[in-house]
């Protein structure tokens, strides 16, 4: 399991609180073939690395729906700051900051 980037402050019901930056450089510790994006599969392993096994598949899917603008079925780099709101409900995570 990846641990979350740095030291990161717990709020609330252990809901972790993440600068922007740090949120992408977390996320983007799943991109495995390294390719500066993250596809639906790689979203699903973040997804079971916070939250467990259940419904990984359907959360990934959820997660590149809601942020992929152009459609290319990845999230690039400059698209994860439109993760936010499925990081907060999927994944218990609040992202703060630009």
């Amino acid at each position: 399991m990846k641990t979350m980037y740095g030291g990161n402050a717990v709020g609330k019901n252990g809901v972790h609180i993440l600068t922007m930056v740090e949120f992408k450089i977390w996320l983007m510790t799943f991109d495995q073939d390294k390719d500066g994006r993250i596809s639906k599969q790689e979203l699903q392993q973040a997804v079971r690395a916070m939250r467990g096994g259940r419904f990984t598949a359907f959360r990934g899917w959820c997660g590149v729906r809601s942020a992929d603008a152009n459609h290319n079925g990845y999230i690039d780099y400059d698209e994860i700051e439109k993760l936010v709101e499925f990081a907060y409900k999927t994944l218990g995570l609040i992202v703060v900051g630009s």
